[in-house]
């Protein structure tokens, strides 16, 4: 028979307790997958924030620049150049030897004989000529005839006066009287030196008889024949000497180019009748001061000729090439900006920044105009300026990868 209470009782302890012995407030733990799952959807929306935020960023900023960009005038920009130089001139110019004598004779007399001819070679001290002087030689003798007179009398002063002095000291004659011998002596004396120097010079003059070269050249005029009448007093030109192994050319320089010649200067002389060939020459010398007259500077070159194939005396063309007068910046006619003070350019200074200057023009050349003062060569001159364009104004320069300047804040 069953009995319920004896498998009651029959139950061991092991048996699962009573379901009023569990916990009741202790909450139960996430699982580990959804944990993962948040953090995946938490950095997926914080990449789509960034990636989203960042392009909007960029582009508010390229708007910005673009912007300021657009506010700022791009200008293209020249420097002053100096103006082109003319091309060297040709200037008509005078031939003449380096060295040049007129001979004419200090003795008056005849041609006794003459011994080189035109064009002859001669050498420094060589004979000329001899001239015949009989009156001369006829002054000579008396002269030299006058010096022994002189001499006697002297001789005789000088005894005189030393018997005066003698009788002098035993008071045979008076003082007075010893003097005037003493002066006598002294008279003499003086007169005998004037005769010497007579002598002196009709010996002097004697040897103007004979012509001699004073240098070596080239006999360019012989205007004397034998048996010709020779005056002195007449200045007639016997032989005309010249030295033409190097020639001196004279030019005369217009104000213009006056200031740009200096000694040392290379220049080319051509002549007409030698065409094609141009000879080297160089400045020596100048003048110093402008003729008042024709406003030129006189310029003297030294033209080396050993062959002797230029002849002096004539006319030749020269040109200066490194005569060249300074020449004023130029700047194209559309940098000028005219305003009531004058005429102004815009120059574009460190920063990019604009800055007016006044400048003075000299000549219209067309295109171009040349600035006298106000610009230099390494500025930076606004091509096509705004009449609006302002002092101060931010510009940007074509062509470079430079910044325009940030507006002030």
């Amino acid at each position: 028979m069953h009995h319920p209470t004896s498998e009651a009782a029959g139950r061991t302890p092991s048996a699962s307790p009573p379901a009023q012995w569990a916990p009741r407030n202790t909450p139960a733990s996430p699982p580990v997958r959804l944990v993962r799952l948040l953090l995946i959807v938490a950095g997926l929306l914080a990449a789509a924030f960034v990636v989203g935020l960042l392009p909007r960023l960029r582009e508010r900023r390229a708007v910005a620049g673009l912007t300021h960009e657009l506010s700022v005038p791009v200008v293209t920009v020249v420097s002053a150049a100096p103006g082109q130089a003319a091309a060297p001139v040709s200037l008509p110019a005078e031939i003449r030897p380096r060295r040049e004598a007129s001979i004419h004779a200090r003795a008056t007399g005849y041609v006794k004989q003459w011994h080189v001819d035109l064009g002859a070679g001669v050498t420094n001290g060589q004979v000329l000529a001899d001239l015949d002087t009989p009156e001369l030689s006829q002054e000579l003798s008396r002269a030299e005839a006058a010096v022994r007179e002189a001499e006697a009398a002297l001789d005789l002063a000088e005894k005189t006066a030393a018997r005066s002095e003698e009788m002098r000291k035993v008071r045979v004659i008076s003082v007075q009287e010893s003097d005037e011998r003493a002066a006598e002596k002294t008279l003499r004396a003086a007169q005998l030196e004037s005769a010497r120097a007579e002598v002196r010079r009709l010996q002097s003059l004697l040897g103007f008889a004979r012509l001699t070269a004073p240098f070596a050249g080239t006999i360019t005029a012989r205007r004397l024949e034998v048996g010709q009448l020779v005056n002195a007093a007449s200045g007639t030109e016997l032989y005309r000497l010249a030295q033409t192994d190097s020639l001196r050319v004279f030019v005369r320089v217009p104000q213009t180019l006056a200031s740009a010649v200096a000694t040392g200067q290379v220049a080319e002389v051509a002549f007409n009748e030698l065409p094609g060939r141009q000879f080297p020459a160089r400045v020596v010398r100048t003048a110093g001061a402008l003729d008042p007259g024709s406003r030129t500077l006189l310029t003297e070159l030294e033209l080396p000729n050993p062959d002797g194939r230029i002849l002096a005396g004539g006319f030749a063309q020269v040109r200066l090439r490194d005569a060249h007068p300074e020449m004023p910046l130029t700047l194209p006619a559309n940098t000028l900006l005219f305003h009531n003070s004058g005429p102004q350019v815009a120059m574009v200074a460190d920063g990019g920044r604009v800055a007016l200057r006044p400048v003075t023009l000299g000549r219209d050349l067309g295109a171009t105009v040349e600035i006298l003062t106000g610009v230099t060569p390494d500025d930076h001159i606004v091509l096509n300026p705004a009449d609006s364009l302002a002092d101060g104004a931010a510009v940007a320069i074509a062509g470079t990868n430079a910044t325009p300047p940030r507006p002030a804040k």
